[in-house]
Order: C-alpha cells, then structure tokens, then sequence
C-alpha cells in the first residue's frame, strides 16, 4: 500500500475529527493507531529546544540512513530511508541525531500498555503501530469507538509527551488508511455505512499491496482509481492481472477485509544485518561478515528455544539494487556452522559480483525447538549444537567477547553499525 500521509486528503478531510466531533462510528470497531515521527518524536521530547527546528534522526556517518523525521524536516523533503548525506543537502541547517534505540523501546513499551489497558486485542506492527479491536471494550469504558481514539491519543500525550493518529473504521484496512491520512496528531472515523464513499475516491495506490510498478500497471489499463478498480468486471481484472492479486484487489476496492486482529503473532524469521562504512567487494570479507550474522542470528534462536527452516540472505549493492536469496533445509537447525554454511553457498553460487553495502542473514520457518527438533542418528550438526551451547553460557556469564569463531580475529570491513530502512 502506498504511503497513506501522501495521498490526496481534501478528498475524504470531512471524515475527519475536530473539535471532539466525528461521524457516526457504529459499528466501527477496529482501530489503527501510529505514532507520528516517532523516533524524532522522543528525542524531542527530551530536548525540547528542538520543537521549532527540523529533526533528522539516523545513522550520521557517511553512509548513515535516515530512520524518522519530524514534520518540519519533511517539509524540505527529508524522508525515512533517504541516505543521511541527501537529507543534508535538502536541510543543511536540520539537526542530526544518532538513533538511541534504548529509549525508543522503553517508550514504545508504555504505549503498548495503554493500548492492552484498553483491550486484550492489540496487534503491534512495530514499535510505534498497532491494530486494536475495541468492540469488547465500548461497554466497560462508556465510549463509542471514537470516544476510545480520542481517549488513547489523550493517554499516550499525557503519559509519554508524544503524539499518535487514529484511523477508526469497520476494517484494519480502511482502519490504516484513515490514521495515515489525519497526520499528524489527529483522527479519522470512517462510517461502517460510507465506507465506499471514502474509498472510492482515493487513487490506486491507496490499495494495500499496490507499489508504484503495479500502480502503473493498473493505470496503463484506465484504472486510476479505486473506484474504476471496483467496477471493472472481475473476469478481465483477473486476465489482465493475474487471479491472485486482482481477487486481492477486487476484495479491498469493494471495502471487503476480514483480517481479524490477532494479539498474539509468534515470531515469522529472525536475522541480522550490517551495513559497510566502505563498499565491500572482497568476497572473503563478505564471508567473514556473514558468519559474524549468523552467529548473531543464531545465537537470537537458542536465547528464544526457535529452529528455523529456510536460511536466507540479503545483499545490498552500491546503487542500492538489493536481492534475497533463499533455501530451505530438510531439518530445521538452529547451529551456526550449518546456517552460515548454507548463507555462503548462496552468496558463492547465486549473487552476482558488485560492491556490496549490506548484507544481512535471515532465517525463516520457524517453530519451537522442543516440537521442530528431529533427531536423526549421526546428525552431523549435533556435536556443533552442542559446542555452541556451551558457547552462550560462557558469553552469558563472561561477555559477547568470551568465545567467537577464530575467524572473526581476522580484520573485518568498518561496520556502520546503524539500522539501514528499505529505501523508498
């Protein structure tokens, strides 16, 4: 879906809340709430000398990335995952701030708390985002859905000093559309029975799952809009674009989602990734890199009691092309060796020369390791489970230092050591 905050609000601004008034909520349980320019959010919060400037949060090095941005900074163009040295030529005089993801987390956690004060049915997307279902909860409260998103954006102000928007609507999907249209620090309800009226009015890119190559393929065909999505006969918006994603569509321009929300998700894959002070093109170096995030990655499952399945890996060149290549193991493993055995293969065999920005370690299919763990004679990974086992004792009492691979002695590529975001 394309960012909402970009799309054409004076078309549905009259859903939106003002002065304690919003349309007619019945029936309008699920809410969307987001955090607005979360990061850049806190630091102000703790320096408000900074409320009147601009404010870039991300890695400040030369091959930093911007993680969040306030309001006034996006007004010169500054944009997450932008390259930190493109935002300061946009907003020279912006101030800069290194991401202190300690704070972030501790934030996010009271937030988290209000939401689950209010329902049990709370779906976090990430540190500053949720669905909540609150039909359970209007009787208990004595509010109407809007009556709870004004009462959670009056929360998290009071309690944390930092504002959220609020989509309220009778979907997830219409429910995070509308949050992102009323930033920042607002709300919009959209009527269960005007559904239709808010939707069919926004473009194509509106739709969840619709990126800038579908949306122009969508518009090549005359579709500019969601409305000329939902009166296409689904028969040729299915030879056109193929059954799975024009069903998809069809489903979400007739204002049909039935996702639920779903308060507890167990963990999908688990990885870690490094970005390169200076473009990498030695292959050995990279190899070392990847064993360095593999045992990282790794080390994350046992502390978890995960196996995974499918070991993948993510390489980001210097023109910011980025590819994933993955396989998936007949036995689930949570050893080291094997992932990192696995990650070098793909990286020798199916990853083209370049110099190299990124590169990250990712391992999916996950279950719990008492119910995913095969026990086969002879297992060649079992003396190295075990070695490793021993490992993370030994780090646990006596520091991440105690006990690495020889091989991680060697000199390695200067890491950035900073979350690099999927360019825009």
């Amino acid at each position: 879906m394309g960012r909402s905050a970009n799309l054409p609000r004076g078309l549905v601004d009259r859903f939106r809340a003002r002065d304690g008034v919003w349309p007619d909520d019945t029936g309008c349980r699920m809410l969307h709430v987001d955090m607005d320019a979360f990061y850049a959010s806190v630091e102000i919060r703790e320096r408000p000398e900074l409320a009147s400037v601009p404010v870039v949060v991300g890695g400040v090095g030369g091959r930093g990335v911007v993680c969040s941005a306030n309001y006034l900074a996006r007004e010169y163009g500054v944009r997450s995952a932008m390259p930190t040295a493109h935002a300061r030529r946009l907003a020279p005089h912006a101030v800069y701030l290194p991401p202190q993801f300690d704070i972030y987390q501790e934030v996010s956690r009271g937030v988290m708390a209000i939401f689950r004060d209010i329902t049990p049915l709370v779906e976090p997307l990430s540190l500053d985002e949720a669905f909540l279902d609150v039909g359970g909860a209007l009787r208990r409260l004595g509010l109407t859905p809007g009556g709870v998103g004004e009462l959670i954006r009056s929360r998290v102000f009071a309690d944390h000093g930092v504002s959220c928007s609020v989509g309220v609507a009778s979907t997830k999907f219409l429910a995070k559309l509308a949050s992102g249209m009323c930033k920042p620090d607002g709300m919009m309800v959209v009527p269960a029975s005007a559904s239709l009226e808010f939707l069919h009015p926004l473009p194509v890119s509106a739709l969840w799952g619709v990126g800038a190559k579908t949306a122009a393929r969508l518009e090549e065909l005359g579709l500019a809009t969601v409305a000329d999505v939902a009166a296409m006969p689904l028969p040729r918006l299915r030879r056109k674009i193929g059954v799975a994603l024009a069903e998809h569509l069809y489903a979400l321009a007739a204002g049909v989602d039935e996702r639920a929300v779903v308060p507890v998700s167990r963990e999908k894959s688990i990885g870690a990734e490094e970005t390169f002070e200076v473009d990498v093109t030695d292959r050995a170096l990279l190899r070392r890199e990847l064993l360095r995030l593999s045992e990282r990655s790794t080390g994350s499952l046992r502390a978890k009691g995960l196996l995974g399945r499918t070991v993948s890996i993510k390489v980001r060149f210097s023109d910011f092309t980025t590819i994933t290549r993955s396989r998936t193991l007949p036995v689930a493993t949570d050893v080291t060796q094997e992932v990192y055995r696995i990650a070098t293969e793909l990286l020798d065999t199916q990853t083209p020369p370049g110099a190299v920005r990124l590169i990250g370690v990712r391992i999916e299919g996950l279950d719990n390791a008492d119910s995913a763990q095969q026990l086969i004679f002879d297992a060649p990974e079992r003396g190295w489970r075990e070695a490793e086992q021993a490992a993370d004792q030994a780090r646990s009492r006596f520091g991440s230092l105690a006990v690495r691979p020889a091989s991680l002695l060697r000199e390695s590529p200067e890491r950035t050591a900073e979350f690099e975001p999927k360019p825009e």
